[in-house]
This record gives structure tokens, sequence and C-alpha cells, in this order.
């Protein structure tokens, strides 16, 4: 599943190809998304100007003259600018043609991502409201993570990975922020020291960071608005390496399943 760093690096790819351009035409070839797009989706956004493309926790916010786009790339979605008209693949939803001629083409093969057209506040929108906050944002702080978990049992893998807590902190990067942190995945939250809630929230933002950097991991469908994978996979220090030794430490990496999700983690550096 597309997560932060691969969807801030889709708002980065789209936002030059978007911003100031008015959308000329809306053509939908597969309306059965996770939600099934309304019979007025096109003429919602067909003559719309976009304003701005923003990112809230996995959901591109496209700001538009009147409303906002809410996109959630699911599963396997990706979206492409594509300078010239394209035959469309199989998987080929929906295409945004922009005045500029390019066209945003979304591409989903397992149809579980979504587009909604939001009239009012967005962030009210029933997707948006319960979200905690951006990790990369100054709100996200050792304080603030430390005040969250302290009454917690709940292993703080999961509790990192809960949107209520902080967004777009998914599977990989929870593991791989645990790893840097040197903490085990499977401790209860409400149990970590002072010292190493900040050790967290730092890794967490340097995992992060770093990914967006690389353009994202690129794990099995993912690719940015080019075409292009991301490369963060080739520093995954843990994620899918279990029975691998440790870049540290030579110890074999560890595998187990919580909340239905794979975790891994170094038991000798993890503590």
């Amino acid at each position: 599943m597309p997560e932060l760093p691969e969807v801030e690096t889709t708002r980065k790819g789209l936002s030059p190809a978007l911003t100031k351009q008015r959308i000329r035409g809306v053509l939908v070839r597969e309306r059965r998304l996770r939600w099934p797009l309304p019979a007025d989706f096109e003429k919602s956004l067909t003559g719309r100007q976009v304003i701005d493309v923003g990112r809230r926790a996995k959901y591109l916010l496209i700001q538009l003259d009147k409303g906002h786009l809410l996109i959630h790339l699911g599963m396997s979605g990706s979206l492409r600018v594509l300078s010239k008209p394209t035959p469309p693949q199989k998987h080929d939803h929906v295409d945004l043609v922009l005045s500029s001629g390019c066209i945003v083409r979304y591409n989903d093969p397992r149809r579980f991502g979504s587009m909604h057209f939001l009239t009012g506040n967005p962030h009210d929108h029933p997707l948006l409201n319960h979200l905690g906050p951006e990790p990369l944002a100054d709100a996200f702080s050792s304080t603030y993570l430390h005040d969250q978990i302290r009454h917690r049992s709940v292993a703080i893998k999961l509790c990192i990975m809960n949107a209520s807590v902080v967004v777009g902190v998914g599977n990989i990067y929870a593991s791989e922020a645990l790893f840097r942190a040197h903490i085990c995945p499977t401790r209860s939250a409400g149990k970590l020291k002072a010292w190493e809630v900040v050790a967290l929230v730092a890794a967490i933002k340097q995992v992060l960071g770093a990914a967006i950097k690389a353009g994202g991991t690129t794990l099995r469908d993912y690719v940015d608005t080019s075409g292009t994978p991301g490369y963060f996979r080739q520093k995954l220090f843990v994620y899918e390496r279990a029975g691998e030794p440790c870049r540290r430490c030579q110890t074999p990496i560890r595998h187990k399943v919580q909340g239905q999700r794979s975790t891994y983690w170094c038991p000798s550096c993890q503590i």
C-alpha cells in the first residue's frame, strides 16, 4: 500500500503539472472504486481550476477554485502525468484532462482507492476529521507522543500506526523507525521511557524524510507520477528481511504478525 512517503512523492510530482491548470474534462472508465464514483462526478470537476495540491495523511487533497478533490491510492493505486494522449491500459480507470493538454491518469488494479469531490471544509469530512498530527510537523513531538501513549498497554508498533495518534506511519516505516530507535515493536507503549520516546519521534521523522528523498518504497505496484519506482527499499534495515543478518550486528532478523500486519525486528538491537 502506498504510505505517506509515496503519497508525498506523488504530490510533489503532481503539483507542477496541476497547479493553475483548469480541468478541461474528466473521463471515467470504471466507477467501481472503493466507493463508487457518483453520476455527477465528472460534472463536479469539469471547468474547475486547481489552486493547490496538498496532502493530509495518506490522502491527496487537491484544492480547486470551488471545492476539493480528495484521492486515496488504496492498495495499488498510482497517478501518472502524461504529456500526450496515450492509449489506456487495463486498469486505467480515470483521466483528468488539463487545459495544458496533459492528462493525469489514475491506475488501480485492485480498485481499493477512492476519489471524492468535497464541498465545504475538507477537514470536516469523515475520512479526515479523526486524524492525528502529521509526523513531520512540529506538533508531533516527544512531549505529544509521550502524553498519547503513557496510559496505553498496546504494543508500541500498533500505537504509532494508529492514525488518531499520528498519521502516515505505515507498516514499513513503523518497523524501520523502531529499529533505528532500538525499541522492540512488541513492547507496551506505556512502558517506554521518556528518552526512548524522544528517540522514537526522531527516528520516525528521519525514516519518513529519507524515504521521501528516495521517492518512496516500491515493493510491488507503486510508481510515481512519471512511472518511476521508489528506491527506499534498498535502504530498509529490517522490513521483509526475516532470517537475514541484521545490518548492525549480524543477528538474524525475526518476523511475527501484529494486528494482522507483518512485523520485523532484530532481537539484539531492539530491546
